[in-house]
């Protein structure tokens, strides 16, 4: 993930429905930094000196709407996240873990190239600031049991079941 420095850009946000609830976008203007999910325990709100602008979401909006309807399952979209070093790597592996597919916090933490990280993973996990195109909600517990979730335990349920990677 490339990141680009948000103090040089103005803050931009719109709000879209969704079926689990209205996301809140934000964004520079040329990339994507968040996507919450009210009530989320990230959710920021919005800020008086931010800029409510639809406009350059138009391909989030779109690529959302297609995921929902269960046709997209890759998303193609300039984001940046702002995180530690550490914290991006964890999201650029999240971003590997395909449609319909969860791997638990140790795999990943395997993957990064320390077994014994999975609390930092976890962590890094729990801090994704773009939920669902960042796909954090594909991460689940050593036991194969569904873990926190700023979204809310039902939202990441709701996710794997409509990814077909959770059968209720």
């Amino acid at each position: 993930m490339k990141q680009i420095e948000p103090a040089t850009l103005t803050t931009i946000y719109c709000l879209t429905p969704s079926p689990i609830g209205e996301l809140l976008l934000i964004g520079n203007g040329r990339a994507l930094q968040a996507l919450y999910m009210e009530p989320h325990d990230r959710w920021l709100g919005q800020r008086p000196d931010w800029r409510r602008d639809e406009a350059p979401f138009k391909a989030v909006i779109a690529q959302l709407h297609e995921y929902f309807e269960r046709k997209r399952t890759v998303f193609d979209l300039p984001l940046a996240p702002v995180g530690t070093a550490f914290q991006q790597r964890v999201w650029t592996a999240l971003l590997e873990i395909p449609f319909g597919v969860t791997t638990r916090y140790g795999e990943l933490a395997t993957r990064l190239g320390d077994a014994k990280a999975s609390r930092a993973v976890g962590l890094a996990n729990g801090r994704n600031p773009i939920s669902i195109i960042v796909p954090c909600h594909r991460v689940i517990g050593a036991n194969g049991n569904l873990t926190g979730y700023g979204g809310g335990l039902e939202r990441k349920e709701w996710l794997l079941s409509h990814e077909g990677a959770l059968l209720l």
